[in-house]
C-alpha cells in the first residue's frame, strides 16, 4: 500500500466509518495477493469513497480528471484525497477515453494490484442496475485476473442524485457486499471474441444483481440518461 493511502485510512478512516457506518459482508473473499478486479454497481458519487475504505487491499480505479483539477482549497483537498486512495485521473471524453481507461486498468493488474470498476460505465439514473460494458471482460481475459463482484446498497439514500453532502440519519446505513471470485480462465485467448466478452460481462452483472437485489434493465445507463 502507498504511504499516503495508509495515512488517509489511519486518519480519516475512523471518521468516515463513523459517518457512513458501512456494514461489510464478504471482504475476506478478496484474494490477499495478486491481480484482482472488483466489479460492482454504481449508485452515487460516494461509492468511490466507501469502496477503498472497506477493502482489505488498496483499490485503484479510474476517475474523472476534473476531480483533481479543481481550484482553491477544496480542489486541492479533493485531489489529495482521491489520488491518495487510489484514483487514477483519466480524460474519458472523446474516442480515446475508453482505450485509455482500459490500458490503465491493464497496467494496474499486471502490477499485481486491485483494480475497481463499475461495468455500467456511469452512475445509475434511477437506482436500477443497467447493462454492463464489455471492458470488464476484456480486462479479465487479457490479464487472467479473477473478478470479485460487489454491491453497494444504500449509498443512494445517503446521497440522493449523486450530488451534494450526504444525508446521515436513521435508515441510511450503507452495506457493501462482496461475492465469490469469478474465474474466467476457460476463455483464455478469446478477449477479441465479442460473444465471449458479452457472456463474461453478463455473468458478472448477474452476480452484481444477485448481491444488490436491484432490478435489471437490459440497456446501457448512458442511453437511459439521454432518453
Amino acid at each position: 500500500m502507498q504511504p499516503r493511502f495508509l495515512l488517509i485510512k489511519a486518519v480519516l478512516g475512523p471518521t468516515l466509518r463513523a459517518l457512513f457506518r458501512p456494514r461489510v459482508e464478504g471482504a475476506d473473499r478478496i484474494p490477499g495477493s495478486g491481480p484482482v478486479i472488483l466489479a460492482g454497481n454504481h449508485l452515487t458519487f460516494i461509492d468511490s469513497m466507501i469502496l477503498p475504505l472497506v477493502s482489505r487491499r488498496q483499490v485503484f480505479f479510474i476517475g474523472k480528471d476534473e476531480y483533481v483539477t479543481g481550484r482553491g482549497l477544496k480542489g486541492r483537498l479533493m485531489a489529495w484525497f482521491f489520488t491518495g486512495v487510489g484514483m487514477i485521473p483519466v480524460d474519458r471524453d472523446g474516442g480515446r477515453g475508453g482505450v485509455a481507461a482500459l490500458m490503465t486498468g491493464r497496467r494496474v493488474l499486471e502490477e499485481g494490484r486491485v483494480f475497481g470498476i463499475y461495468p455500467e460505465g456511469t452512475r445509475s439514473p434511477d437506482g436500477r442496475l443497467y447493462r454492463g460494458r464489455t471492458g470488464i471482460a476484456r480486462l479479465a481475459l487479457m490479464t487472467g485476473a479473477p473478478v470479485v463482484p460487489f454491491a453497494m446498497i444504500g449509498t443512494d439514500r445517503l446521497q440522493p442524485g449523486g450530488k451534494g453532502m450526504p444525508r446521515f440519519g436513521p435508515g441510511r446505513r450503507v452495506t457493501v457486499r462482496f461475492g465469490e471470485p469469478l474465474d474466467f480462465s476457460r476463455y483464455e485467448g478469446m478477449d477479441r471474441d465479442r460473444y465471449v466478452l458479452r457472456a463474461v460481462t453478463d455473468e458478472v452483472m448477474s452476480e452484481v444483481m444477485r448481491l444488490s437485489g436491484q432490478e435489471y434493465v437490459d440497456m446501457y445507463a448512458t442511453k437511459a440518461k439521454a432518453a
